[in-house]
């Protein structure tokens, strides 16, 4: 392969400019001509549809149906969510003309749904014997909210579900929120091997509308966050602003209390940039259209026959295997293409496998070359998949763990700032005077207040005398 359809930069040295090659030459994007937005290749569609498939069965565990609402949404709509939700206030794409006639009302092109969504819940809920209703959509939105794209991690257009549920008291909002953490939770370690740490927002970076805020976040190699997916406890604010109420089993008619969560592409990059080296993309196996290729090598037709033989044979004992049996191509070429694009394990035959039985099987995350029985290939190459994806989010987490780093004073948090990225634990006080005070001279934000930690003992604000109530994590975040 020739060096410019390699990757060129180097991880460690230029993160950014690496990760936009990972992600056009591994075959992942495209860019297009509409800015901020890029095309979906099949083999990130295919990542997205497996994450997709595997999340509908958890949420189908949950009670959660899946259902779809118009695009568009009326201008009404959306200023009705303005005039309740002070923060509320995104950059939408709007039409105002249909062919040669000016539209009577502007539509949204959907930056969210509760508006669309909600003007019908407050038709549907009448009594408690509606509730609760679960639903949730897998679409595409579009926000108009910045100036310089990154595929995937930012990008006018993306994919996601956004669920939007409706129940009689908010414990049971709360019951549903650990069950849809737990799911986002599963996909991100045992399905995408990302590390994360769960809990709960700040009042200061809580969704607009919501009572409560509780996120997965992630940390990138460059030190900083991001967060991940999270779900919103909306208590009756939503359903105050939209109208939505219900007659409960005295006849009392009350508020509803809901809930909102969304896990997006945004994961696909994080998972990208977690993983993959200056080699090119690294796919966790579970997520890999094609996790085994095999690359026939012979010299002449003689040899040929023999080895796409013995190919065929190894392919028809593993799962989602591909032989690549281009001609026009050496397999130095072969090698380093499959390499770019990730896949997790690749099979070389030669005429020297084809007398000896064995084959060799090379894996992707770390170059190691083994040579393995024919008759024992198919438990290898499982065994081998399950140990790739665990030795992935070991990595991760190691990096993650490595970098979360303890300040004990406020001049230590600014020092640790200044040197090294990632998360810092630091007691706070939970008033927003302080945390206002770091990010305007630090431009850190608590990411989160994680579960891991109990309540500090004996333990002052990082920025203030007041007694600790919260260790919490502080990061420069993407």
């Amino acid at each position: 392969m020739s060096k410019n359809l390699g990757i060129t930069t180097s991880k460690e040295e230029d993160v950014g400019e690496w990760y936009r090659e990972v992600v056009t030459k591994s075959d992942l994007t495209d860019y297009t001509s509409v800015s901020g937005c890029f095309v979906f290749k099949p083999l990130s569609y295919s990542i997205w549809t497996t994450i997709r498939k595997e999340m509908d069965k958890l949420f189908k565990d949950i009670g959660i149906e899946n259902a779809y609402f118009p695009l568009f949404i009326p201008d009404k709509l959306l200023e009705k969510e303005s005039e309740h939700f002070e923060g509320f206030n995104p950059e939408v794409a709007w039409v105002t003309r249909a062919g040669s006639s000016e539209l009577d009302e502007k539509l949204a092109v959907r930056p969210t749904s509760e508006a669309i969504m909600y003007d019908s819940y407050r038709n549907w809920v009448r009594s408690h014997r509606d509730l609760p209703m679960k639903l949730n959509q897998w679409n595409n939105v579009v926000r108009w909210e910045f100036k310089h794209a990154t595929p995937f991690l930012r990008t006018r257009e993306f994919l996601w579900q956004e669920g939007h549920c409706v129940y009689t008291s908010e414990e049971h909002v709360m019951e549903d929120c650990e069950k849809v953490m737990d799911s986002y939770q599963k996909i991100c370690e045992e399905y995408m091997a990302l590390p994360c740490v769960r809990g709960r927002k700040t009042d200061k970076e809580k969704f607009d509308g919501a009572v409560n805020t509780y996120s997965l976040e992630h940390l990138l190699p460059d030190g900083q966050a991001i967060q991940g997916p999270d779900y919103h406890n909306d208590g009756t604010n939503f359903a105050k602003a939209f109208d939505i109420k219900f007659t409960d089993e005295d006849g009392e008619e009350k508020y509803a209390y809901q809930s909102t969560f969304g896990f997006s592409t945004r994961q696909i990059g994080i998972m990208v940039m977690i993983h993959s080296d200056d080699r090119g993309l690294v796919i966790p196996p579970k997520l890999a259209p094609t996790k085994v290729v095999i690359v026939p090598i012979y010299q002449n037709e003689d040899e040929k026959e023999d080895v796409m033989s013995l190919s065929k044979e190894v392919s028809s004992y593993i799962k989602d295997c591909k032989i690549d049996d281009r001609d026009h191509k050496t397999p130095g070429w072969k090698f380093n293409e499959w390499e770019v694009k990730g896949v997790p394990l690749r099979i070389e035959i030669g005429s020297n496998e084809v007398d000896d039985g064995k084959v060799t099987v090379v894996r992707r995350d770390t170059g190691n070359k083994k040579s393995v029985d024919i008759n024992d290939i198919e438990g290898f190459v499982e065994n081998e998949l399950r140990e790739m994806h665990k030795d992935l989010f070991e990595a991760a987490e190691e990096f993650m763990e490595k970098n979360i780093r303890e300040a004990k004073n406020y001049e230590e948090l600014k020092e640790i700032l200044e040197n090294k990225m990632g998360f810092i634990k630091a007691p706070w006080c939970g008033k927003q005077a302080c945390e206002d005070t770091i990010k305007d001279e630090t431009t850190a934000k608590i990411t989160n207040i994680p579960f891991r930690y109990s309540k500090p003992e004996n333990k002052k604000c990082i920025r203030c005398d007041e007694d600790a109530e919260h260790w919490v994590h502080f990061a420069k975040s993407m």
